[in-house]
């Protein structure tokens, strides 16, 4: 059974017979004319494949044109990706020369060059974002910024820094070098 309402056969019939009027009724299309509309609407239609091929390709090149910019960009950023870090060096090495080329420099004065050039190097570092791990005694343990040397036993709370051996730097959170220390053992 259908869904369809059916309709009663003299109504299809006269359905069918007003349809075939209206198809008699249009003048007849001879086949060059029927020709000459399928040729147009081909001629039509290539014209408009060749558009459509032709934007592909050139939205093709563009994508392929950026691909190749992005990957020089990322090429030059990382073969300059440390010309700041270097030009905030310069001074430093600067002051290292201007150091030795005093030959009678008393032991002050060489302590002072000394000082005045590791200030030069900590702001050059914390300028390019470099910043020193130096834990203090008391502090808890942290594995992920500190490099445990030995365990010591000490009067502090368990896995706690006992003392510091070297500094450890990080950049940006992420750790260049953990700092060297010792930890209180378990009691």
């Amino acid at each position: 059974m259908s869904d369809k309402p059916s309709t009663p056969p003299s109504e299809a019939l006269d359905a069918a017979y007003q349809s075939t009027e209206d198809m008699n009724a249009s003048p007849p299309v001879s086949d060059a004319e029927s020709l000459a509309q399928v040729q147009a609407d081909l001629a039509a239609l290539q014209a408009k494949s060749a558009d459509l091929a032709d934007q592909y390709l050139r939205a093709k090149a563009d994508a392929e044109n950026a691909r190749r910019r992005a990957e020089d960009e990322i090429s030059k950023a990382r073969k300059f990706a440390v010309e700041s870090f270097a030009e905030s060096l310069l001074p430093v090495a600067d002051s290292l020369e201007a150091g030795l080329v005093i030959k009678d420099a008393t032991a002050e004065q060489i302590r002072e060059g000394a000082q005045a050039t590791l200030r030069q190097l900590v702001a050059a570092l914390e300028r390019n974002k470099v910043v020193a791990i130096a834990p203090t005694p008391g502090t808890k343990f942290d594995p992920h910024q500190h490099q445990a040397i030995s365990v010591v036993p000490s009067e502090q709370e368990a896995n706690t820094v006992v003392g510091l051996l070297q500094k450890g730097y990080s950049i940006a959170d992420r750790v260049l070098r953990p700092a060297l220390v010792t930890v209180s053992a378990p009691k």
